[in-house]
């Protein structure tokens, strides 16, 4: 078999307007794509660095490029999750692997991975943080959705979560509260949103200060997402969170997204699969992991001007697996 020649490079999509969070904005996705031809095939990832886990375009760059001799003597998944350690640079590795194992076989990605053949899943839409009135009238463009998300900013969020109640007052709600709670904030604001009709709040506490999550009656689902990377992380949170949230980009690709689901399911945790900003070469691994999840936030490729080609499916039904000619 034929040595494979690894590419890597920066890829950067245009966003279709502004998005805030509490982070900060941005107007572009920035993002790292893979290739791993053979002559015959080729492979493609792609992961989405993150600064909150000390990754930049460069460093996720060098890291992959620092496998180049293994991958050119025919690195396989296995050997990959001993070389490099969770997170974006062997998310995109892995992605990759997967994409050119199943065209070298002639199969399917699911079909390797033992998965039945996936469907469209709902996902969530994600409204950019701004000032209530912005955010209602955002609501009311996005209501027909059956699900969006908030990210939360601190002061002023209850008056942002009644106008996208009141914008978009019969879809399901979930917030992402960026590690920004204490045990006192989720008591008091927790009977509230559950009013509101909000269905799940995630990491509301900053990792490593989040054992109160233990002490307290969790009337509004608590899902775990920068507490929870791969399998590793799950001991650490039982009895404080009911859901973990599963992102390639943490998990370091497909491989341990899978296994981690299936460790995390058999430790009664719910799942929520979810996504950085990229791509839909980004969210289409992702798409077999969601699988049934009870939730499922892959809208990145919503948010950009311009996308893959061909792009992934979105309609009425969710988002849709990827075509073979996108990944997998």
């Amino acid at each position: 078999m034929s040595a494979i020649s690894l590419h890597v490079e920066e890829t950067v999509f245009p966003l279709a307007e502004v998005f805030t969070i509490s982070r900060g904005s941005r107007t572009e996705a920035r993002v790292v794509t893979v290739k791993l031809d053979d002559g015959s095939f080729s492979g493609w990832g792609e992961c989405v660095p993150y600064a909150r886990y000390d990754e930049t375009v460069d460093s996720v760059m060098d890291e992959i490029r620092s496998l180049e001799n293994a991958v050119e003597n025919g690195i396989d998944r296995e050997d990959l999750q001993d070389m490099l350690e969770p997170g974006a640079a062997r998310n995109a590795l892995d992605c990759a692997l997967w994409d050119l194992e199943a065209k070298r076989a002639g199969k399917r990605a699911y079909e390797l991975a033992g998965l039945s053949n996936p469907g469209p899943e709902i996902t969530a839409y994600t409204l950019s943080l701004s000032d209530p009135e912005t955010m209602r009238a955002k609501a009311a463009e996005h209501a027909f959705r059956p699900l969006l998300k908030i990210k939360l900013g601190g002061e002023g969020d209850m008056a942002r979560l009644e106008a996208v109640r009141d914008g978009a007052p019969n879809t399901d709600i979930i917030i992402d509260a960026n590690e920004g709670w204490d045990a006192d904030t989720y008591k008091e604001l927790a009977p509230v949103l559950v009013r509101l009709g909000v269905k799940m709040v995630e990491q509301p506490m900053p990792v490593g200060k989040d054992d109160a999550l233990g002490d307290v009656e969790r009337v509004l689902p608590v899902c775990a997402d920068e507490s929870c990377h791969d399998r590793s992380s799950l001991s650490a949170l039982k009895g404080k969170y009911d859901m973990v949230n599963i992102k390639l980009d943490k998990t370091g690709g497909l491989t341990e997204a899978l296994a981690l689901r299936s460790e995390a399911e058999k430790a009664g945790f719910d799942i929520m699969v979810g996504c950085m900003v990229g791509s839909s070469l980004a969210m289409a691994p992702a798409t077999l992991v969601a699988q049934g999840v009870a939730f499922t936030d892959l809208d990145g490729p919503l948010l950009l001007a311009q996308d893959r080609n061909p792009p992934l499916k979105f309609d009425e039904r969710g988002v849709y697996p990827p075509t073979a000619d996108l990944w997998g």
